[in-house]
């Protein structure tokens, strides 16, 4: 058996910054290092020789094409391959690549999502280098991570509005750090998305058409068992998804991807990968990348990756989980609270901060967790409730509630647990719990956002995390640096905005029904649903956030909500239609053979002189609820009908409240069928079939 040697393979494909040193003069290196870390625009002169360079090492890795890699509002990553020949006068053709073809790209931009910014004839679209994340080879391509615009400028992706969070906190964090006298030039959020998945048998994906089409079922009966055993749990990996998940590094880590921990999770055939902390602009694209990697590796397997938020009912969906930290240039994470974090001034005001921007951005932290996908586990006991709230821990609480009160706190000592077994060591014991049931918890020098779905570019969720705490640092260093005694301006400032906003701090059990009815006391919100999150978007305060930090004009955000608008309702209007097809097509005809069987028998057992008692009960059971589906589904089929169009919002209101309604109750008599029409009539594998046997 052959051994790995990972340092070596990692960032093998990759055009990082030991490549760059041995390819590039240390004059472009420099340039091209400051452009990457200070933010600083880089030249023509030095694109070239970077491109040129880029070119040779990626044809040394097997490429012969290159391609512009971005996000549009899809969600997903797209590319057009252009190849590097060049033709020659004597007909041949020679490998080229140019600083412009680096720096600029043209794609057709009429047929991506731009919410209402352009028309569909305006097709004219550019792509624009973003030299602070790597450039890669994957599938015989240079890949270059880039932003995308359209023809007027406004922008049509989720990296550029994220680059411009990061600048913004970035800015305003540098402003707070030099009034505790230091000299930062930059600070970055990092991110560390721990990423869920299912891993199922192509075969049985294959034959469900709601798995091909929705990416999750929509029928499906429980089978004796599910997850109530936590047998699956961190269990022993199976051989065939052991094996998996080790190509799965292995093609994670030529592509410099940190990829850290694997495991199985909580549900039958679901399953984690979690990497290690890199800054929030290369973690998205890393996310981006492992998820397409997943799909990839899982085929050569025998697999698909299944990465909906709730391809089974009864069991577990996936999330992703967003841990989020900041830090300077220099490596000092903002969110350590050191051994004494009640003396710690600088982590308290961070920490205010983080608090505050919760609090009066709830509303965007809950848009850019809610989706279709993500309606399903949103506050169904295996997720963080809908309700936006943060836990910080008893150590913290009490140090905030000793500023709030004026009071003197003691720090609390770290102490070791003894296990009672000689052979055990005694390890050392945390300050305080972790709470799984928060949507943003405080989890030792970081925050994790816990709400996101499995299949969401995490992009959203920093862009609204980023710009918020970057207004509430901006709006701590209007005031601190005007202020004659800083030290007495600083504990006031955090006291007041503790006292201000305190009520976003839930430390207890946010699955209990008991919190929903405290939250709406505190006046915290509860969007139930992404229909009732997304008009929120444009609220005034959002647009005036946006517009202040220079991450989205009022009409780029208009355009987000109605791409995400629309996206929900095409993937309601999907499910709806893939139902009734599936209804139609395959379970009320297998209903229907299998009635035929028992009838058959029936009246061979009363030809024989037997009677038939046990069949004609069974068969008047599936034939009263076959009845029921047929007529369940010409209701799905008139609900899908009379949907309205023309105003997103109410068309996803719509859907929200009487497709989906009509939905389950098409699903409620087939799951029943399933149970009683035999196997081998049955059109398409079972919870049972699926679940079990990977």
């Amino acid at each position: 058996m052959s051994t790995t040697n990972v340092p070596e393979l990692f960032g093998s494909m990759v055009f990082n910054d030991a490549v760059m040193k041995e390819r590039l003069p240390k004059d472009v290196y420099k340039k091209l290092k400051k452009t990457m870390h200070e933010g600083t625009a880089i030249d023509a002169d030095v694109a070239a020789v970077v491109a040129t360079a880029m070119k040779d090492w990626a044809i040394s890795k097997g490429a012969t094409h290159y391609t512009h890699w971005f996000q549009p509002m899809t969600g997903i990553t797209a590319e057009k391959h252009d190849s590097f020949i060049t033709p020659t006068d004597d007909g041949h053709v020679m490998m080229e690549f140019s600083g412009k073809e680096l720096i600029k790209g043209e794609p057709d931009a009429s047929s991506f999502p731009s919410g209402g910014l352009r028309a569909t004839f305006e097709a004219r679209g550019y792509t624009a280098w973003d030299p602070t994340s790597y450039a890669f080879v994957k599938d015989g391509s240079l890949y270059i991570p880039t932003a995308f615009c359209s023809y007027t400028g406004q922008i049509l992706d989720k990296k550029t509005p994220l680059l411009r969070s990061m600048d913004a906190i970035s800015t305003q964090a540098c402003r707070i750090l030099k009034l505790f006298g230091k000299d930062v030039k930059r600070v970055t959020t990092t991110v560390g998305p721990e990423q869920e998945y299912f891993l199922i048998d192509r075969e049985d994906y294959a034959k469900r058409k709601d798995l091909i089409f929705t990416g999750r079922t929509l029928f499906g009966a429980m089978p004796p068992k599910g997850q109530e055993m936590d047998d699956h749990y961190f269990g022993a990996l199976r051989p065939r998804v052991a094996a998996f998940m080790q190509d799965l590094d292995e093609e994670l880590w030529k592509l410099g991807i940190l990829s850290k921990t694997k495991h199985n999770e909580v549900a039958p055939c679901q399953h984690e990968m979690a990497p290690i902390f890199s800054t929030t602009n290369i973690a998205t694209d890393h996310n981006q990348l492992t998820m397409e990697v997943m799909r990839t590796v899982a085929q050569k397997h025998g697999f698909t990756c299944l990465l909906h938020e709730k391809p089974f009912e009864g069991v577990n969906g996936s999330g992703k989980h967003n841990n989020w930290s900041i830090s300077t240039d220099a490596g000092e994470n903002l969110l350590e609270p050191g051994k004494n974090p009640g003396k710690n001034a600088q982590f308290l005001l961070f920490l205010t901060a983080v608090v505050k921007a919760v609090d009066e951005y709830q509303d965007l932290l809950r848009i850019s967790v809610a989706s279709a996908g993500n309606d399903h586990r949103l506050g169904a006991n295996e997720a963080p409730p809908a309700i936006i709230s943060m836990f910080i821990g008893d150590e913290l609480q009490g140090i905030l509630d000793a500023i709030e009160s004026g009071a003197d706190y003691t720090d609390v000592d770290k102490t070791k647990m003894n296990l009672g077994a000689a052979v055990l060591p005694a390890i050392p014991k945390d300050t305080t719990d972790r709470n799984r049931t928060s949507p943003f918890a405080f989890t030792g020098n970081k925050f994790e956002f816990r709400s996101l779905g499995s299949s969401v570019n995490i992009a959203c969720a920093n862009i609204m995390l980023n710009t918020a705490v970057a207004d509430e640092l901006r709006q701590f260093a209007d005031e601190l640096e005007g202020a004659e005694d800083f030290n007495a301006a600083l504990m006031a400032l955090i006291k007041r905005e503790i006292k201000a906003h305190k009520r976003i701090i839930f430390n207890g059990n946010g699955y209990d029904e008991s919190w929903v009815v405290e939250a709406e006391k505190r006046g915290l919100l509860n969007f139930k649903s992404a229909a009732d999150a997304f008009p929120h978007y444009v609220d005034q305060k959002n647009l005036d956030l946006f517009a202040k930090h220079n991450v989205y004009t009022a009409e780029e955000i208009h355009s987000r909500m109605e791409t995400q608008l629309e996206e929900y309702n095409k993937i309601l209007h999907i499910e709806a239609m893939t139902m009734s097809d599936m209804v139609r097509e395959e379970i009320t005809p297998a209903c229907i053979a299998f009635e035929g069987e028992l009838a058959g028998t029936i009246n061979g057992k009363k030809a024989a002189g037997v009677s038939g008692g046990m069949e004609a009960g069974l068969l008047s059971k599936v034939s009263e609820l076959t009845e029921e589906l047929y007529a369940k589904n010409t209701a799905l089929d008139e609900a899908i009908a009379a949907a309205p169009s023309g105003d997103n919002i109410e068309t996803a209101h719509y859907y929200h409240n009487t497709v989906i309604a009509a939905m389950d109750a098409v699903r409620a008599p087939a799951d029943k069928l399933e149970g009683l029409v035999g196997k081998k009539f049955w059109p398409f594998p079972t919870y049972s079939d699926i679940l079990f046997y990977v």
